[in-house]
C-alpha cells in the first residue's frame, strides 16, 4: 500500500515540481494534463499526479446541479476513481501517470466513454491486474481517495473543479490554481510560454484569477 505524504515545493530530482489533481472523467483536466506533459519536454519540471473526485466535490450539492450533470456524477463518476485509487494504493503512486494517460486516451481521444469495460482495457494497457476492477462498486480505499481529493481542494478552495495544479510561488511555498483551462493543448514552445506565464502569476502575492467565457469545447485533434 502506498503512503501519502504532504506535498512540498521540493523535488528529489532537482526539477521544479508540479502537483496535478485530476478526475479521469473531466475532458478539461485531460487537456491540461497533456499540456503539462508537453511542458516537461521544454522546461525543467516534474509532474506529480494525484487523484481528485468530481463525485466527492459535488456530493453535498447534487440537488443544485442540472439533471444531466447530476445523473452523470451518480452513474459514471464513482467507479473510475475507485479503481484508480486502488491502483495507487496497491501498486504505488508511480502508476498514476501512465494509467491516467491510458484512461484519457480511450475515454477522450478515442471517444470510448467512461464505461466499466473501457477502464478495464486501460488497466490492461499499462499492465495492471484486472482484479482492480473489483473496486468499481465499492472500495476500502475511500478514505485515501477523499484524503487525496481534500489535499488538492484545500490548496485551491471549494469553488473550483478539476484540474488543480500547484506550483512554487515567490516564497517557495506552493500556489494552487484551477486550470489553466485551454483547448487545444499547447505544444512545444507554446506550452512552455503558458507555463512561464503560470509561474509569473503565481509569483504575484494576492493574484487569484483571470477568466473569460469559453467559446470552444475540448479539442483533442492534436493529441
Amino acid at each position: 500500500m502506498s503512503e501519502q505524504t504532504p506535498q512540498s515545493s521540493a523535488s528529489t530530482s532537482g526539477k521544479t515540481p508540479v502537483d496535478f489533481w485530476f478526475d479521469p472523467l473531466c475532458p478539461w483536466a485531460w487537456m491540461t494534463s497533456r499540456w503539462v506533459l508537453e511542458v516537461e519536454k521544454v522546461r525543467d519540471i516534474e509532474v506529480r499526479w494525484h487523484l481528485m473526485s468530481l463525485a466527492v466535490l459535488n456530493e453535498d450539492k447534487l440537488d443544485e446541479l442540472p439533471e444531466q450533470y447530476r445523473e452523470m456524477l451518480e452513474t459514471k463518476a464513482w467507479g473510475p476513481v475507485r479503481v484508480v485509487i486502488a491502483a495507487q494504493e496497491e501498486h504505488g503512486a508511480e502508476v498514476l501517470g501512465d494509467l491516467y494517460t491510458a484512461l484519457g486516451t480511450r475515454v477522450h481521444n478515442q471517444g470510448e466513454g467512461i464505461e466499466k469495460d473501457v477502464v478495464a482495457r486501460a488497466l490492461k494497457d499499462v499492465g495492471l491486474p484486472d482484479s482492480l476492477m473489483d473496486h468499481w462498486d465499492s472500495t476500502p480505499y475511500e478514505p485515501q481517495l477523499r484524503a487525496s481529493h481534500n489535499e488538492g481542494i484545500e490548496k485551491v478552495g471549494q469553488e473550483v473543479g478539476t484540474p488543480v495544479i500547484a506550483v512554487p510561488g515567490s516564497d517557495g511555498e506552493q500556489i494552487a490554481f484551477f486550470g489553466p483551462v485551454v483547448t487545444p493543448a499547447p505544444q512545444g514552445e507554446e506550452a512552455g510560454k503558458l507555463w512561464d506565464g503560470t509561474l509569473l502569476v503565481a509569483s504575484v502575492p494576492g493574484f487569484y484569477e483571470i477568466k473569460r467565457t469559453r467559446t470552444k469545447g475540448p479539442d483533442f485533434s492534436n493529441l
